[in-house]
């Protein structure tokens, strides 16, 4: 279950990364689909190969299709036992237990009183935040509930501990009982018919991408109340730093100059070459659920997205991973004698991004930034995080990195936001949007240091303390009111 709604800056999905590195296998070791699932310890084969199996399968499948130990299995934790710190500009929201331990998960809960709070966010000790995506999962079909709760009390194993931290939010985020009037406006939903969105039914890409995959929470904007801006559906936005790009069916702002077949293996490895990389957010989803589905939802999460709604971009002429030359490498700036090299490989502070680069950057993707012929380390052109219109994943994947698990080897790009210093990220980032991407775009060492905290302050947490005034303000008059009619009738 990923980060959702009034909390909505983590998870999610953004086309990211700017770079791949370390790996086992190669990019084309994954073996054939049966093995690659049955080489996966933590979800049986039995449980993925088809999601029409029987009822723990089918359930094991739902839990993988809706994401759900991307929150509530900790790094290093057991299964489905929470604790993982999902942040938001409100603070960390720490995902629950939801193993069946009596005392400190869901063991107690009835299967409508889990219904209802995966459908309508409250639970039976009261209203959920929407880290937990409700709003989307509101339309999953009652037989898709029915198998996920079989799966999460038959078969995850209880763990009697609760999260080592607690959920600890400013006022008035605290107080969870606010939740109600938010979801009047921007929670509800009808659950799917079964036989509608079943595999092979024309609904099922529609179900995989805006219930079980709940993509929306990430990729559509949000307004000022943090509620999903339904006339930019998919459009893409920012989060935790990241930008979670436009996925309708533009074909210059979006993916609608993208192949099925390329949707599809960027789901199923984190890569589409010459166009996209997965990292953040995305590169978890891609490891923890898209890749353990079938190919036949694959497609039809494909097929659903190249029918969304085109929306542009106003201003965008060519698409995020149409810049294809790079910029002219001057060779005779790195090519020196030992005695007298760059001046990067001997001052740690220096912020010449051409010699940053070379230093960090171009073992993996060469100096002139085309990468490996087999593009596992990926060409910095052709590259939606250098060449869109938004610095964001370039940033964030220098400097926290990329790990991405696939069905057959393993990606990872080290961090460098401990190593270099903001404004060196800043240089690096700069140089590599010149010579390989958009060279209308520029990050700053304060932008770097905003997108590393998290992004801009949303309106909303930038108004709280107006709003209280106006409420205890409004609170007054009303009372005034109130002491004025009773004195009037006495």
């Amino acid at each position: 279950m990923r980060y959702s709604l009034v909390l909505p800056l983590v998870l999610a999905g953004a086309l990211p990364a700017a770079a791949d590195g370390l790996y086992t296998g190669g990019p084309d070791a994954a073996p054939d689909l049966v093995q690659r699932i049955a080489d996966d310890s933590t979800l049986g084969t039995e449980a993925l190969l088809s999601p029409e199996g029987d009822l723990i399968a089918q359930g094991r499948y739902i839990a993988t299709a809706a994401d759900c130990a991307a929150c509530h299995t900790a790094p290093g934790g057991k299964d489905m036992a929470g604790g993982y710190a999902i942040a938001s500009p409100m603070g960390a929201i720490i995902a629950s237990n939801i193993t069946p331990s009596k005392e400190f998960g869901i063991g107690n809960w009835s299967e409508e009183q889990f219904a209802k709070a995966l459908r309508q966010g409250v639970a039976p000790d009261g209203h959920l935040y929407p880290a937990m995506p409700y709003t989307a999962y509101a339309g999953m079909t009652d037989a898709d509930v029915h198998a996920l709760y079989s799966y999460l009390m038959q078969q995850v194993q209880p763990v009697d501990v609760a999260p080592a931290q607690q959920t600890q939010l400013g006022f008035p985020y605290d107080q969870r009982w606010l939740m109600a009037g938010w979801n009047l406006m921007f929670a509800g939903g009808t659950p799917a018919q079964a036989a509608d969105v079943a595999p092979g039914a024309e609904g099922r890409g529609a179900y995989l991408v805006n219930v079980l995959g709940h993509c929306q929470t990430c990729h559509t904007p949000r307004n000022l109340l943090m509620g999903e801006t339904s006339s930019a559906y998919l459009g893409g936005a920012d989060l935790n730093g990241w930008h979670a790009p436009n996925i309708t069916s533009d074909k210059i702002s979006g993916i609608g100059g993208w192949s099925k077949d390329e949707i599809v293996s960027y789901l199923r490895s984190g890569a589409a070459h010459g166009k996209a990389q997965a990292g953040g957010a995305m590169a978890e989803a891609v490891g923890k659920s898209f890749r353990h589905l079938s190919d036949a939802d694959l497609e039809a999460i494909a097929g659903y997205l190249k029918t969304v709604p085109a929306i542009h971009a106003e201003g965008q002429t060519i698409p995020s991973y149409g810049v294809t030359k790079a910029a002219d490498v001057q060779m005779m700036a790195f090519d020196a004698p030992i005695d007298h090299a760059p001046r990067a490989m001997a001052d740690g502070s220096s912020t010449d991004g051409a010699e940053i680069y070379a230093g960090a950057c171009s073992s993996c993707h060469q100096l002139d930034g085309a990468g490996t012929a087999d593009q596992f380390y990926p060409s910095l052109s052709t590259n939606s995080a250098t060449g869109g219109l938004s610095a964001a994943n370039l940033v964030m994947a220098v400097a926290n990195g990329i790990h991405r698990e696939t069905n057959g080897y393993t990606v990872s790009m080290p961090a460098f936001g401990d190593t270099l210093s903001d404004p060196q990220i800043a240089a690096v980032s700069n140089y590599v949007l010149t010579s390989f991407g958009n060279k209308d775009l520029s990050v700053t060492a304060q932008d770097v240091a905003q997108m590393k905290a998290g992004g801009p302050t949303p309106w909303l947490l930038r108004a709280t303390p107006w709003l209280l005034g106006g409420a205890v303000l409004v609170l007054v008059l009303l009372l005034a009111a109130l002491i004025g009619v009773i004195r009037r009738k006495r």
